[in-house]
């Protein structure tokens, strides 16, 4: 898995110098940043109480290290099938509305009706850390989010909208070629019904759409397809304040196929690697034209996009309008700032100077069945309640998600088999991959598996990005 150091500086010597803001602190604006160099007295940041309002217990990790940091943190989460996580860990409610007056920040994780429940939050005069209808609709409505960037004179791959499988069945017959099926709306939370098109003549998209309209078309009303494209795929986001982006920006890639080597069903997320750097071709070109937009609609969180990107240009293939998962906890992983402090900081409109690691980034999931599919019974056999044992008691850079603590054991919950994100760093790539996976050799999970490859692709990946110039800073 691992070769000699040597072997990769070529490739990692290009980009290591796009990660800027290596622990210096940023100065937010315009986006003229510049290393502080006097020393300054900083005040102790008093404690805040947090509250964290979830639907599926995405946010775990992060209530968890806000209360580490010293914070009082309330966690409400919608689905009964996930509210054991997190137990043992945090403070649980079971009605959130009654706890906002408590609450100095609220946290909303998610899009899916969020957007709405943060703007009335924020009408009543409250701090949150949210979306808005406006950008919930982003991510919710495929068709919506690609007009919005061709409105904002960002080209998107072609694409068509259905609601009637027989509909596009007839138009890939009559358009044979390689898509994309992505559903739409909340279907689009099961990444198993994702399906990327091999063939040139269309014909497993075809397959697939017939099986889809026999098992699946009361649960996909509507869905897109959208034309396959070469190149890389790779994202960029960055933080927003209600007023403007917050520097460095961090640039991922996604690793969505369950085995190693990209291969097996599309999953959620098997793994990401990451880095931080200033203001380049791929943000300017894309979210920073949305700059304006986003202040108008007070958008306070994170905020993501997708891309294709190759020699003919940049791509866009989606939004995330919210908190990426597992990337909010590699990234807070990577921060020097305290995120507790960072989400206030943000939550009341200030420009918060992120101080981030230096280098490269990975985080790896650890899954167990049976992720990626839905299965209660196999869960309920194989999975539940089993014990999460570490060889040492070392718990550097190993973040939650579905997880519970039981007399001071960590046990499996919940009900996706989605258990822990194993983060490492490095200046080069390799040793970030280095630090995650002896990290993961002290971690035993019966039925556990994870990728053994996350950021491999990184080394070919970095050559055409560099070369076609969009790792370039403005």
């Amino acid at each position: 898995m691992f070769q000699k150091e040597e072997q990769e500086k070529n490739h990692d010597q290009n980009s290591e110098k796009n990660s800027v803001q290596q622990d210096s602190e940023t100065k937010n604006g315009n986006g003229n940043g510049h290393d502080e160099t006097k020393v300054k007295t900083k005040q102790p940041f008093e404690s805040k109480k947090f509250l964290f309002v979830s639907i599926d217990a995405l946010i775990t990790d992060i209530a968890w290290q806000v209360k580490k940091e010293g914070h009082e943190v309330k966690y409400y989460i919608e689905d009964k099938g996930e509210n054991e996580v997190g137990d043992g860990f945090v403070e649980k409610v079971t009605d959130w509305e009654k706890e906002v007056d408590w609450a100095d920040v609220i946290v909303f994780d998610d899009v899916l009706g969020h957007g709405k429940k943060a703007k009335a939050m924020r009408d009543r005069g409250k701090k949150v850390v949210g979306g808005t209808p406006y950008t919930d609709r982003l991510e919710d409505e495929r068709a919506f989010g690609q007009e919005e960037l061709v409105k904002y004179g960002i080209p998107v791959a072609p694409y068509k909208d259905f609601t009637k499988f027989d509909d596009a069945i007839q138009f890939v017959k009559d358009n044979p070629g390689k898509y994309v099926i992505k559903p739409s709306g909340e279907a689009q939370n099961n990444k198993g019904l994702l399906f990327i098109g091999e063939e040139e003549d269309g014909k497993d998209v075809i397959q697939v759409l017939m099986d889809y309209k026999s098992a699946w078309q009361k649960k996909i009303p509507d869905f897109q397809l959208q034309k396959k494209l070469s190149g890389v795929e790779v994202a960029v986001g960055a933080f927003f304040n209600g007023k403007e982006f917050i520097y460095p920006v961090n640039i991922n890639f996604e690793h969505k196929k369950l085995f190693p080597g990209n291969l097996g069903p599309s999953t959620g997320e098997m793994g990401t690697t990451m880095f931080w750097t200033g203001p380049n071709k791929l943000f300017n070109s894309t979210l920073k034209k949305f700059e304006q937009k986003f202040a108008e609609e007070n958008y306070v969180g994170y905020i993501d996009i997708n891309f294709i990107v190759n020699t003919n240009g940049i791509y866009p293939l989606e939004w995330t309008s919210r908190f990426g998962y597992p990337t909010i906890s590699i990234q807070q992983e990577s921060f020097i700032t305290p995120i507790g402090e960072f989400l206030y900081d943000l939550a009341n409109g200030n420009n918060p100077k992120l101080k981030v690691k230096s280098g490269f980034h990975i985080g790896v999931r650890i899954v167990v069945p049976p992720f990626p599919f839905d299965d209660d019974k196999t869960f309920e056999v194989k999975s539940k309640d089993s014990i999460i044992f570490l060889k040492k008691p070392n718990y550097e850079g190993i973040h939650l998600e579905d997880v519970k603590m039981v007399n001071d054991e960590w046990l499996v919950t919940g009900n996706t088999g989605v258990i822990l994100i194993v983060c490492g760093s490095g200046q080069t790539m390799r040793q970030a991959q280095k630090q995650a996976y002896s990290r993961i050799k002290n971690i035993l999970i019966p039925h556990m598996y994870y990728r053994t490859d996350i950021g491999d692709r990184w080394f070919e990946d970095s050559d055409k990005l560099t070369t076609w110039g969009y790792l370039r800073e403005a």
